[in-house]
Order: C-alpha cells, then structure tokens, then sequence
C-alpha cells in the first residue's frame, strides 16, 4: 500500500474493511469530514452537471423557471377559483410552495438513485460517498435558483414582503442537514433495492397532495394539529411563512427538528452500517 493510500485509509475514505461498533461510525464520520473538505470539487460538479444536462438549449435551466412560471399562473387562477380565494394573497403563496416542493421533491427523487448513477466512478476510484451527496444538493440549489426568480416576479407583483429574514437562515441550515442525510439514506437503500427508486416516487405524488402545497394549511381547520405528523409540512413551514411575512410557531419548529433528528439519526445508523458495501451494490 502506497503511503497516499495509508493516509486515505487513516482519513477513513479508503477504510472500506468491515468494522464493529464505534468503528463504523468513526468511518462514517470520516467520509462525512472528506466529503466536506472537497465541497470545491462538489460544487464544480454539480455546476458541470447543469451545464452538461443543458448542454446546446439556448435558455439552459430557464426552461426550467418557465415551465415553473407557467404552473405557478395555470394553477393559481384555477386554484384561486376553486378554493374561493383572493388571487393576490394565493398566488404568492402557490409560487413559494411549488419551488420549495420541488427542491425536495427532485431531491428525494434522485436520492434512491445517487450512489447508481455514479458506480463507475465508484468501482475506480476510492472517494467519499459523501461527495456525491454534497454534488446533488449542489445541482439541486442551483436549479432552486432559477426557479426563485419566478418567486421574486410574484413577489414584486403583488408587493409581497418578507419579514423575520432571521429565522429563514437556520431553516435553511436544517434543510441542507436534512438533504444530506436522505440522500445518504435512501441512496444506500436504492443501491441495495432497486425497488426503492418507484416506491419513493408513488409516495412523493402522495405526499403532495396530503401536504399544504396548493391550499392553504387554514382551510383543514381543526385537523391543522395532525399535520404535524406530516415531515413535509414543517420544513416547508419555517421556510415559507417568513418569507410570506409571517412568524412560523414554536410548535412547527419543534415537530421540523423532531423529524429532523429522527431522520438524521436513522440515515447515521443506515449509512455507518452498509457504507462498506455501497462500492459492491452498484
């Protein structure tokens, strides 16, 4: 073994051999430590990634915040009407809720499939697995950024302003936290059971017509409460209501981190016990 290689292995990202106990997790966290020490690297790729999706389309990624554009103005002027509300204060809300949704929807989507997609690099090169993750939150940001000028037109239109910025930045921190950790989860599940890929989406299309995408939360009444049990509707909550001028509840922050940390501490035990078997799955 070459001297580089004897310092992967102490770093923990050539240290593939089966561990017991503590020993996983020591190696999970040194892939997690890597990974982010190479975030340049990730952030290239991720770029590269957009660049090469869109390679010879004149708009690029546009195409994507006009297709955004065009749901966001069908669906609020239907949706205004069916749901007997005052388009100026549904529209803002409709356009929020569909570009944080499908952030985490394209993100869970990819997920079951982020350690597949990339098994050739995998099988020839020992790098953190964590590096893939940090590539797709990367391309799925910037995606985000696109689709937010769709958001800011709607805003501006309807003299939309936002206020309690402070707590957008913590919201924001959970979300990344989050995404690395389900991306880490069901990337290891999907490269195990490639039954997990249309699982995961039948359940996304469930999931987006349970949780408070295009009606409001205030028209279930008293079964607001139960929603909590929803993971989506908090993290989406203490994002979306700031920016629409509102104070989300201390109750909606406690049910965000406690999905949170469940989900965390679930992918932390999924991901130190199977790391060693990803490069052999794919």
């Amino acid at each position: 073994m070459t001297s580089h290689a004897r310092r992967s292995s102490r770093d923990g990202v050539l240290d593939l051999y089966p561990h017991v106990g503590i020993g996983r997790f020591k190696a999970a966290l040194a892939d997690l430590s890597v990974g982010i020490r190479l975030l340049p690297l990730a952030l290239t790729l991720g770029w590269l990634d957009i660049k090469m999706r869109y390679r010879g389309s004149m708009l690029g990624p546009f195409w994507l915040t006009i297709s955004t554009a065009v749901m966001v103005a069908a669906l609020g002027v239907l949706y205004a009407e069916l749901f007997n509300m005052v388009i100026k204060d549904y529209l803002p809300f409709l356009a929020l809720s569909l570009v944080l949704w499908g952030y985490i929807s394209t993100l869970i989507g990819e997920s079951t499939t982020v350690f597949a997609n990339e098994s050739r690099l995998i099988q020839s090169a020992r790098m953190p697995f964590s590096l893939f993750a940090l590539q797709a939150i990367t391309r799925n940001l910037l995606v985000l950024a696109h689709n937010a000028v769709v958001v800011i037109a709607v805003f501006a239109i309807f003299h939309v302003v936002p206020h309690h910025l402070w707590t957008v930045l913590p919201a924001l921190a959970l979300w990344i936290v989050d995404s690395v950790a389900i991306l880490l989860c069901l990337g290891l599940l999907g490269a195990r059971f490639r039954d997990i890929p249309p699982i995961v989406m039948s359940l996304l299309q469930v999931f987006f017509f349970v949780t408070p995408i295009i009606w409001r939360p205030e028209l279930v009444g008293t079964l607001a409460g139960w929603m909590l049990i929803n993971p989506f509707y908090p993290l989406l909550a203490i994002v979306r209501a700031p920016l629409l001028g509102e104070m989300p509840a201390l109750l909606i922050w406690e049910a965000a981190l406690a999905h949170s940390a469940v989900l965390i501490v679930f992918a932390m035990l999924v991901f130190a016990r199977f790391r060693a078997r990803i490069a052999y799955w794919v």
